[in-house]
């Protein structure tokens, strides 16, 4: 499965911005699809999850109530929607594809895209 991440761009504080992240194979319904960020100098953090089959959705507290996980099954496609957007969102982020439960964690992705930059100005 190939993933193709798009969306970023240099946004102001306060703005929003979605990110989309198209998956060129088949997703089933027990995989995780996640949306990790890495700023300069940090590590990939968790932001955001979906399970592909009943769209159960997680957040990391830092995004939580500003983003938006969502998914098209028909598009095979996984959303992003950032509102709210500070300073300290801006970083690469990144799509991923897991069956593993444990979703949180970059390293139990095996399918990665290639990452889309946000900038956010205050």
């Amino acid at each position: 499965v190939q993933l193709q991440a798009s969306g970023g761009g240099l946004v102001q504080a306060g703005d929003s911005l979605r990110l989309s992240c198209a998956a060129s194979g088949r997703v089933y319904s027990s995989h995780v699809m996640g949306w990790f960020r890495q700023a300069p100098g940090k590590e990939r953090e968790f932001v955001a999850a979906i399970r592909w089959g009943v769209g159960n959705t997680y957040y990391a507290d830092s995004v939580k109530g500003r983003f938006t996980i969502s998914r098209d099954k028909g598009e095979n496609t996984v959303y992003l929607q950032m509102n709210s957007l500070k300073s300290e969102d801006t970083a690469v982020y990144y799509c991923g594809k897991t069956s593993s439960s444990s979703f949180k964690v970059w390293g139990e992705y095996v399918d990665w895209g290639q990452g889309t930059q946000v900038t956010v100005s205050s």
